[in-house]
C-alpha cells in the first residue's frame, strides 16, 4: 500500500523523519482506556432509564447526558485534533 505523505504529518520534534500514520495514532493500552470509560458512560445512561418514570423526568435527563458525552467526548475531545490539513 502505498499513501502520500505530505511536510504537515512529519513530526518535527526527532530528526528520523518520524511519520505519524492512523496506524500509530494512538497506544493500544489508551484506546482501550478511552474506550472503557465511554463504553461505561454509555452504559450508565442505558442503567438510568431504570428509574424512570411519568413522575419523576430526571432518569432521562441524566439518560440525555451521558448518552451525549459518550459519543462528543471521543468525537471531540479524544479524537484526531491534529488532523486538519492531512486531507
Amino acid at each position: 500500500m502505498s499513501s502520500q505523505i505530505n511536510s504537515s504529518s512529519r513530526d518535527s520534534a526527532s530528526n528520523q523523519e518520524y511519520v505519524r500514520t492512523p496506524q500509530n495514532e494512538n497506544k493500544l493500552g489508551g484506546s482501550i482506556v478511552l474506550f472503557v470509560i465511554c463504553f461505561a458512560l454509555f452504559l450508565g445512561a442505558i442503567y438510568s432509564l431504570s428509574f424512570l418514570s411519568l413522575g419523576n423526568p430526571w432518569p432521562m435527563a441524566a439518560c440525555l447526558i451521558l448518552f451525549a458525552l459518550a459519543f462528543w467526548l471521543p468525537q471531540t475531545i479524544f479524537g484526531r485534533s491534529d488532523s486538519a490539513g492531512e486531507h
